[in-house]
């Protein structure tokens, strides 16, 4: 039995956070973030393809697992569809929606992000 405390898990993050340049982002490819938000949280990935990308919870609708069984590893080796490594379920990159395994018809919850400057950062395009 583990002394440490469990670590108390968040689904939405503050808007400008900063994540990384987005040439950081493989074209196309996906990235892994987790946020210490105070004493909580989040974990998210975004997928890039070319100037669009577009942001995850990284928890699959079926078991609330994370997709990625490996750093990053997030895509179908043609990287056209998000994979989730333990059940092999499908999602569109561009809504989440998943197209094909046990949750078929669910979606991943998404994360907005944005590119600005040439920095991948959280929250909405800012409208004005």
């Amino acid at each position: 039995m583990s002394d440490s405390p469990a670590r108390t898990r968040i689904y939405e993050t503050p808007p400008d956070v900063r994540l990384c340049p987005i040439d950081q982002i493989a074209d196309p490819g996906a990235r892994n973030f987790v946020l210490q938000i105070r004493d909580a949280f989040f974990h998210g990935f975004v997928v890039r393809r070319g100037d669009q990308v577009h942001g995850f919870v990284d928890s699959c609708p079926h078991m609330g697992l994370p997709l990625s069984q490996k750093l990053d590893d997030y895509l179908t080796p043609r990287k056209d569809y998000i994979v989730c490594a333990w059940h092999g379920a499908l999602f569109r990159p561009e809504d989440g929606v998943c197209v094909g395994g046990p949750c078929t018809g669910q979606r991943l919850r998404p994360w907005p992000v944005r590119v600005e400057d040439g920095w991948l950062k959280t929250g909405a395009k800012r409208e004005g």
